[in-house]
């Protein structure tokens, strides 16, 4: 058999194909659960949406490690991956957060689900021009993921504990205002790119995961939303503190990352 079409043989074209569409089937997926989120807000079933952007987050996480594993990296899935979070992590965080509070405040409502939605693509068209400038070990402005977490969590919470929207609506808008302008702001906040899974860590490391594990089975939508919620802050502390140990020493200059490696 010639063994250019040999499905075994790692050179074959047809194998190069197949593993192409790995991480582009993952963004789909991201995709199809940011689409899935805003139907369900339209339909009133506001936990199942924010369940449904949480899944996006994870599908989003994986889709660009699979392509780096896997030598597949391409700007036609570059450019897909940008698309579909700003359905999962713009549009669809805004339509449940509206779903759920901001309906309930007429203009002032759709206004605050407007700038985040708003922010979001700012936010992921600045990050587009940065590639391959900016130091990986921090992002510029929030990441459009954490804050979509940060709004699938605070409604996730919510519901949950049977708390109804309208009666909390001033905070969920200073939330979605919040985490729009977090966005688009030029605090620094950590990526987490410089973690290396495999070099050795101690094993109070190990301890110290399963009880973060153990520590979210007791109440997920809380526990989530004051971890998203305290990253949201993170960028803010560096600006008020400055020479804190976890800050990077530029973390309000706007234009750091023209000069960054």
């Amino acid at each position: 058999m010639d063994k250019h079409t040999d499905p075994v043989d790692p050179h074959s074209p047809r194998r190069g194909r197949a593993v192409f569409l790995l991480p582009n089937l993952l963004t789909t997926g991201a995709l199809f659960a940011g689409f899935y989120a805003v139907i369900q807000a339209m339909n009133g079933q506001i936990e199942y949406a924010a369940v449904a952007i949480f899944v996006a987050m994870v599908l989003d996480g994986l889709d660009g490690r699979v392509a780096r594993m896997t030598n597949t990296q391409s700007a036609f899935g570059a450019e897909y991956d940008s698309l579909s979070d700003m359905v999962s992590f713009g549009v669809a965080p805004a339509v449940t957060m509206y779903a759920y509070a901001l309906n309930t405040m007429g203009k002032l409502g759709w206004i605050a689900a407007f700038v985040y939605c708003a922010a979001a693509a700012l936010r992921l068209a600045r990050f587009n021009t940065q590639v391959g400038k900016a130091d990986k070990r921090w992002f510029q402005g929030l990441p459009s993921p954490a804050a979509a977490a940060l709004i699938a969590s605070l409604v996730w919470a919510g519901t949950d504990n049977g708390i109804v929207g309208a009666d909390i609506r001033w905070g969920v808008w200073l939330i979605t205002v919040f985490a729009g302008l977090s966005m688009v702001s030029s605090f620094r906040y950590y990526s987490g790119k410089d973690i290396n899974l495999r070099r050795s860590v101690p094993f109070f490391a190990i301890v110290a995961i399963a009880l973060a594990f153990a520590l979210i089975a007791i109440d997920p939508p809380i526990v989530m939303l004051l971890v998203f919620l305290a990253y949201a802050v993170s960028g803010y502390v560096c600006v008020l503190w400055p020479k804190t140990r976890s800050c990077p020493a530029d973390a309000v200059s706007p234009d750091a990352d023209r000069d960054a490696p």
